[in-house]
C-alpha cells in the first residue's frame, strides 16, 4: 500500500513539476478551461436567484375577481354561491375594501399616497384558489366568471409566475445544452494539451517501457496533469464568476433600492462550487486519458 501512496504521489509532483515549468502554455490552457466553465456557470447562477425570486410568490392557480361596486347585495351572495359549488374552486376568500386598503397602506412607499386620498377606490373582491389537477381550467373558470352579473374584472394572479417557471426551466435545458458544448471543448483542449505533452517525451517514455515501466507507471503523471489543468481551470472560472457577479450587483443593487428590496445575485453554494471544481477536474482527467489511450499506443520500444 505504501509503494502505491508513493507512486501516485511521485506522479502527482511531476505533474506539479510540467506545470510549473510551462508557465505560459499551462496559464493559457487554464484560462480557457476557467472561461469556458464561467459561462454555464455564470448561466446556473444566475438561474438560481430567478427560481429563489420566483419562488417568494405562490404558483398555484389564483383567480382575484373584482366586483362591480354598483353591484346589488344579492349580486355578491349569488356570485359566493355559484363559485363555492363549482367543483374546480378550492378554498374561496372575501376581501372587503376597506381590508384591501388596509393592507395597501403597509406597503412601502405606497401608505403616503393612500393617505392622501379622500375615497376608497379598491373594490371588494373574491380571492379564489383552484383545486388540483385544475390549473389547466384557469382561463376557462376566469371566462366563465367574466358573464356573471356583478362582476368587474377577473384576473389570474399567479400566471406570470407560471410563465416565468416556465422559461427558467426553458433556460435550464439552454444552460445544459451550452455546459454539454462547452465540456467537450474543454476535454477538447486538454486531449491536445496532452497529446503535445506525450510527444514530447517520446523518447523518455520509450526508455521507461524498455527498463520494464508498465503502461499504468507511463500514463499515471498524465492523467494527474490533465487533472490538475481541469481543477485549476474550475478555480479559475469560479473567480471569473464571483468578479462578474460582483460587477453586475452594482447595477442590481440601484435597481432593487428603488423598489425598497435589498435583492442581489447571490454566488454559488459551497456544494454548487466545489462541484464545479470536481466536474473541471474529472473533465480534464478525461482528456487526458483519452488521449494517452491513443497515442501511447504509437509509442513502441526500439
Amino acid at each position: 500500500m505504501s509503494a502505491w501512496f508513493s507512486q501516485h504521489g511521485q506522479a502527482l509532483r511531476g505533474a506539479l513539476r510540467k506545470l510549473a515549468n510551462q508557465r505560459a502554455s499551462s496559464f493559457l490552457n487554464v484560462l480557457v478551461i476557467g472561461i469556458a466553465l464561467a459561462l454555464p456557470a455564470g448561466g446556473y447562477a444566475l438561474l438560481a436567484n430567478l427560481q429563489g425570486v420566483a419562488t417568494r410568490f405562490a404558483l398555484e392557480p389564483q383567480l382575484s375577481v373584482f366586483l362591480d361596486p354598483e353591484r346589488k347585495p344579492a349580486d355578491r351572495e349569488g356570485l359566493e354561491k355559484w363559485v363555492r359549488a363549482d367543483p374546480r374552486a378550492g378554498a374561496v376568500r372575501f376581501v372587503s375594501k376597506d381590508a384591501a386598503l388596509a393592507e395597501l397602506k403597509k406597503t412601502e412607499g405606497i401608505a403616503e399616497v393612500v393617505a392622501a386620498l379622500n375615497l376608497n377606490p379598491l373594490p371588494d373582491a373574491l380571492v379564489i384558489k383552484l383545486r388540483e389537477g385544475a390549473p389547466g381550467q384557469l382561463d376557462a373558470f376566469a371566462n366563465e366568471l367574466r358573464k356573471r352579473p356583478g362582476v368587474a374584472q377577473v384576473q389570474a394572479d399567479s400566471g406570470w409566475a407560471r410563465r416565468l417557471a416556465a422559461l427558467i426551466e426553458i433556460g435550464r435545458l439552454a444552460i445544459g445544452v451550452l455546459g454539454a458544448l462547452l465540456a467537450a471543448g474543454m476535454v477538447a483542449v486538454t486531449f491536445n494539451t496532452i497529446r503535445l505533452q506525450v510527444l514530447t517525451q517520446r523518447e523518455e517514455i520509450e526508455v521507461a517501457r524498455l527498463l520494464g515501466a508498465t503502461d499504468s507507471f507511463v500514463r499515471r503523471p498524465f492523467y494527474y496533469l490533465g487533472a490538475l489543468q481541469g481543477v485549476a481551470g474550475g478555480g479559475v472560472g469560479l473567480a471569473i464568476l464571483a468578479g462578474g457577479l460582483f460587477f453586475m450587483n452594482r447595477g442590481v443593487r440601484t435597481l432593487s433600492e428603488t423598489y425598497g428590496s435589498g435583492f442581489q445575485l447571490a454566488f454559488l453554494t459551497s456544494g454548487d462550487a466545489l462541484a464545479v471544481a470536481a466536474l473541471a477536474g474529472l473533465l480534464g482527467w478525461l482528456g487526458a486519458y483519452l488521449s494517452v489511450s491513443i497515442y501511447l499506443r504509437e509509442i513502441e520500444p526500439r
